[in-house]
């Protein structure tokens, strides 16, 4: 699993933000689309594309993709 993938598959649920905004120190829940329905989207695309669980607690732990990077990465067999 790499960081570069993960941004990647991070920016595609978002419609309007530039993908050059994503970077791994990106902090996500400043983004003016960040939304609880974004939310769900991640959740959804990290469940699909890296077979892990993760839960509403996990983003609202993670400041950056970064940070919510290393969470899957633990969670990932």
């Amino acid at each position: 699993m790499k960081i570069e993938d993960f941004i990647e598959n991070f920016a595609a649920q978002f419609d309007e933000t530039d993908p050059e905004e994503f970077v791994a120190d990106t902090v996500f829940k400043e983004l003016d689309e960040w939304s609880s329905l974004t939310a769900l989207s991640i959740i959804a695309m990290v469940d699909d594309e890296y077979d892990v669980i993760i839960k509403g607690n996990d983003i609202l732990k993670s400041e950056t993709i970064q940070d919510l990077f290393e969470i899957v990465q633990k969670k990932h067999k």
